[in-house]
């Protein structure tokens, strides 16, 4: 019942009962509970609203979107992004945190997430009481219970996942923590690229490369968090390095200022290398400048080849480019696709650039914090009794 009262909008019993197939006396039961949970509420019946005619006017229910509040954070190493919605999933605020740079040790790196959930939480005018699940993304493996391995050089996993589903678990009764790329894969099949298709690859291609993957319909992640670590395409020729399509693209691109290959009129040519970033060369080639095309060209090149891999290992229909460097890389996916037929023997995945932007892993993790919502309610209805 709760399923359907999630879908429905404003619903009649009777409406209810066809949908359900429960006797009439059931239904009625059934939504009454609910209604004294606090997660439905009755309305004025069709007389009263107007839209009677004859007969026993109908009750009508919806849903209490406004019973709690659902979290999704995007704790990224040098920001963070915070989002809260209600139960259905209607977004109330969105708040974007820069982090200083240097010193993401545990406790300011918790302190931190904290601040930034408690902000976001103020702006809605609401309190932490108010919170029924909260789901963050974080760029470092994640296992099924929320924690990350130790990292085998620099412990950088745990510095990224500083035990937050045990940070949130006091006092959020739902908690999710979850690999970025991963939550990228659950933006991309709740309202980007990806819906409809049960076999996926969103690759973060920004900065780093990360993959989330979804085989079956079912989003993996191995006994370690591990699904989608891209450590083994230091060993791949013609990627060798976990390094994105942006850091790649600007990384070439200073390479060729320094070896004097640009010509002055490039925009390349104007811009100090030190700010230069791979979607300010991704741009510049999509608008015609030849220095910036054959960077392009390079990047498309290895975004074949990662591609092909990712089609070999995973056997996906589509593989969605996502994140902020998507915006600027409409030219290098078309060059990478034409490549990608020679790069695997399985039919070659579609190659896509996400419309969801830079707060994708956000996105992905308000997706999923709704989700633990719907399905962890009934198990939880005290919690938002004890809130009000």
């Amino acid at each position: 019942m709760l399923a359907f009262v999630w879908e429905a909008g404003v619903f009649t019993a009777t409406e209810a009962m066809s949908a359900i197939g429960l006797t009439r006396s059931t239904t009625i039961d059934v939504l009454d509970e609910l209604v004294d949970l606090g997660l439905v509420r009755e309305l004025p019946n069709a007389r009263a609203s107007g839209d009677y005619q004859k007969g026993r006017p109908a009750r009508r229910f919806e849903l209490r979107a406004e019973a709690a509040l659902v979290v999704g954070v995007d704790a990224g190493r040098s920001h963070l992004t915070t989002a809260i919605a209600d139960l259905r999933g209607t977004e109330l605020v969105r708040k974007h945190t820069v982090l200083p740079d240097g010193d993401d040790s545990v406790d300011k790196r918790r302190a931190a997430i904290r601040a930034a959930v408690d902000a976001a939480l103020d702006a809605t005018g609401r309190g932490r009481a108010d919170v029924l699940a909260i789901c963050v993304g974080v760029p470092a493996p994640v296992d099924r219970s929320g924690k990350s391995p130790t990292h085998p050089r620099d412990d950088f996993w745990r510095r990224m996942n500083p035990d937050l589903a045990e940070l949130f678990s006091a006092w959020v009764p739902l908690v999710r923590v979850e690999n970025d790329a991963s939550l990228a894969a659950v933006a991309e099949g709740s309202v980007g690229a990806a819906v409809g298709y049960d076999d996926y690859v969103a690759l973060l291609a920004g900065e780093r490369l990360g993959a989330g993957v979804v085989v079956d319909g079912a989003l993996l992640r191995g006994a370690h968090g591990g699904v989608g670590e891209m450590v083994a395409f230091d060993r791949v020729i013609g990627v060798e390095g976990a390094w994105g399509l942006g850091h790649r693209a600007a990384e070439w691109a200073r390479e060729a200022i320094d070896a004097a290959e640009v010509s002055p009129d490039s925009p390349l040519a104007r811009i100090d290398p030190a700010d230069l970033d791979g979607r300010t060369v991704l741009l510049a080639a999509q608008n015609g400048d030849p220095d910036a095309g054959r960077i392009a060209e390079r990047v498309s090149a290895m975004l074949a080849i990662v591609t092909g891999i990712l089609g070999s290992l995973f056997d996906p229909r589509l593989v969605v480019v996502s994140g902020a460097v998507s915006a600027g890389a409409a030219e290098v996916i078309a060059r990478a696709r034409e490549a990608l037929a020679g790069e695997l023997d399985l039919p070659a995945p579609e190659l896509v650039a996400s419309t969801l932007g830079g707060d994708v892993v956000c996105i992905g993790a308000l997706a999923a914090a709704l989700d633990l919502a719907r399905s962890g309610v009934l198990d939880r209805v005290d919690s938002l009794r004890e809130a009000g």
